[in-house]
């Protein structure tokens, strides 16, 4: 079988999968839980300094987007770091690496954004043998409101000044956790690393009200007769987080800084996505809010398999991989042609496709009297909304076709048999065209 086994800064883990700082690594027992179905890292749930108390409400602290079958796609969170002492977390950390030494356990802090507070806080972490920090700069509500959490994040400045101080008051490895809510991720992630943090993760939660409750008139969760906003987290989330990874591991300024990566991974494929797209690692939380913490299990035999299937012996033969097959918009091939093909024997006549296709998009779908569904060639330009409405995966592919150019009197691409493009009849500037 392949091998899983994460080597992230140094700080090797049986698995690449880790929880996320979160209600799920909150203290001890749910930590040796989580270790005991398999997980290979936690980073603890985010740690403040000894001061004015947290205190999180004792209402609704979740609100949630569901599917039409009731599956959780979306989850927005009002709470706020840990409300435990800091000298019990402390303690309990210690105690945990020290009866699971293979484990990674990484501290999740977020303390005033004075040179003091981060030089009191970190000798008594280190202290515990904890692997590493991990600095929270990405928390959207309520810690941000004090000046903290992604009220630094969004501060390429504050980030680079507080790694600084981490870097010089901490020995071990530093990961910078980023905000999703701002305009360019790239910016926060080259501050990190102009302050020397060893690391990013991304990302941290987007700021957000997921519903309204229409008879109270407050944002949900509603806390008596008022909402706030909170973190938007799970799978709804993965394509944003995707691609801020993908943004960060192809920029020149941060190329080669190592990628935790968090939003919305739920399955072993969810995590492949990620590592091919640069991460070293992933992060959960979502997932084992919903499934519970043996949902790991499936996630380390799916990776194991697809690796074994693809001849991947390790995480590095496959982490990066997909990178430079990113690109900008202005470098896709125009000439790439594709059609739609429908699958007759797969149809169930629904007609999604033609109604998509005859309404919303470039009518290249024709319906016969008997409810037989053909593409128009002619008309189809591959947008493949057809292969997204249609309920019946696999029925609708795309299918690629001969090089083709475009049409300048049209602004199509057409599909090109012959030889020569430049004395083609559908080219302006050719002599046949004139």
């Amino acid at each position: 079988m392949a091998d899983l086994t994460a080597d992230f800064l140094g700080i090797k883990s049986p698995n690449p999968f880790w929880l996320a700082s979160a209600p799920p690594t909150d203290k001890e027992y749910n930590v040796r839980r989580a270790f005991e179905a398999g997980w290979g890292g936690v980073v603890w749930k985010t740690l403040g300094s000894e001061g004015p108390p947290v205190v999180n409400v004792n209402g609704p602290r979740y609100g949630a987007i569901w599917g039409a079958d009731r599956r959780l796609l979306g989850l927005n969170n009002i709470e706020l770091i840990t409300d435990r002492p800091l000298e019990v977390n402390l303690e309990e950390i210690a105690r945990v690496k020290k009866d699971y030494p293979d484990r990674a356990i990484i501290v999740s802090l977020m303390v005033p954004c004075e040179e003091q507070a981060w030089k009191d806080i970190l000798p008594r972490v280190e202290a515990t043998g904890a692997d590493g920090i991990e600095l929270n700069f990405g928390c959207p509500h309520g810690m941000a409101e004090r000046g903290m959490g992604s009220a630094v994040g969004q501060v390429p400045e504050y980030i680079q000044m507080v790694t600084e101080w981490c870097k010089k008051y901490y020995s071990k490895p530093v990961i910078v956790k980023l905000t999703p809510n701002i305009t360019d991720i790239r910016f926060p992630a080259r501050a990190a690393k102009a302050g020397g943090a060893d690391a990013v993760s991304l990302i941290n939660t987007i700021n957000s009200i997921v519903s309204v409750d229409l008879d109270a008139m407050a944002p949900e969760p509603t806390i008596g007769d008022k909402g706030t906003h909170g973190g938007y987290c799970g799978p709804a989330v993965k394509p944003i987080a995707l691609n801020m990874v993908a943004e960060i591991a192809r920029c020149p300024q941060t190329h080669g800084l190592p990628i935790s990566a968090i939003g919305g991974v739920t399955t072993w494929r969810d995590a492949a996505e990620f590592m091919t797209m640069g991460a070293g690692n992933v992060q959960v939380c979502t997932a084992a809010m919903t499934y519970g913490f043996n949902v790991v299990k499936e996630m380390i035999s799916g990776l194991n398999q697809w690796m074994d299937d693809k001849g991947y012996d390790t995480l590095d033969d496959f982490v990066g991989k997909a990178v430079p097959n990113v690109t900008d918009w202005q470098y896709l091939n125009l000439n790439y042609v594709a059609k739609a093909k429908i699958n007759q024997d797969d149809c169930i006549k629904c007609g999604r496709c033609f109604a998509a296709c005859e309404d919303t998009s470039h009518q290249a779908i024709a319906m016969s009297d008997d409810r037989v569904f053909t593409v128009k060639d002619d008309e189809c330009v591959a947008c493949n909304l057809c292969v997204n409405v249609c309920p019946v995966e696999g029925c609708i592919t795309m299918e690629q076709v001969p090089a083709g150019q475009i049409d300048e009197r049209t602004g199509k691409v057409v599909s090109d048999d012959y030889a020569n493009w430049t004395t083609h009849p559908n080219n302006p500037a050719s002599t046949a065209a004139e």
